[in-house]
């Protein structure tokens, strides 16, 4: 498997058991949203290691101590719709507080170009830690365009949840972007000739949603 600079892979069994369960094509959909939710969770927890937290007191029921935790004002969610959302989803389940935008982009069957037609983001983006969750990063052309949507708005601590990801969507993305941090559960063989990723699990959004 090839390594990327930037790029996490979360190995771990608990997170490969549930990609187990994505890419199963038998795995009813209730169970998809389950174990897509449950990644959301684990490549959450992954990111926010790259954050900083802040002291302050407390009081336990037995005494005073020093608690830390996560300026929720410093930190965005973003979900690339539609997909996107069955990984926000276990982002906010441990991190309701944080508030949460959303990117609609499309991709161009012919030319797997993207075009982004709507984007609702919170304030202040430009003093804030952004992650991205998007279940698929396959050619790389649609985070690409939503990057250069949030460096335009002067973004600049970026960084990308996705269950699966190709190489040649890593290598479009990172030879760009250098200081985007990705994490996923798998950087997996290649993308076929429609832009797929293989082995993948099919299109998430559809799996997810129960469309064609």
């Amino acid at each position: 498997m090839t390594e990327f600079k930037g790029v996490t892979t979360l190995r771990d069994p608990l997170t490969q058991h549930k990609l187990t369960e994505l890419r199963d094509k038998n795995t009813q959909k209730h169970a998809f949203r389950q174990a897509l939710h449950d990644i959301g969770i684990f490549l959450t927890i992954a990111m926010t290691r790259e954050l900083s937290s802040y002291s302050h007191p407390i009081e336990t029921p037995l005494t005073q101590t020093t608690g830390a935790s996560l300026d929720f004002n410093k930190l965005a969610f973003i979900s690339i719709l539609r997909a996107g959302n069955g990984l926000l989803d276990g982002a906010i389940s441990i991190l309701p507080g944080v508030p949460c935008g959303f990117i609609g982009a499309e991709r161009d069957s012919a030319t797997l170009k993207a075009r982004v037609y709507y984007e609702k983001l919170p304030p202040n983006i430009a003093h804030k830690s952004i992650f991205i969750f998007d279940p698929m990063l396959a050619t790389g052309h649609t985070l690409k365009a939503i990057i250069e949507l949030l460096k335009a708005k002067n973004a600049h601590s970026i960084y990308v949840g996705a269950a699966l990801a190709a190489p040649e969507g890593l290598s479009t993305v990172l030879s760009t972007y250098p200081d985007i941090k990705i994490f996923t559960a798998s950087i997996d063989e290649k993308l076929n000739e429609k832009g797929y990723i293989l082995p993948g699990l099919g299109d998430a959004g559809d799996r997810l949603y129960g469309t064609e």
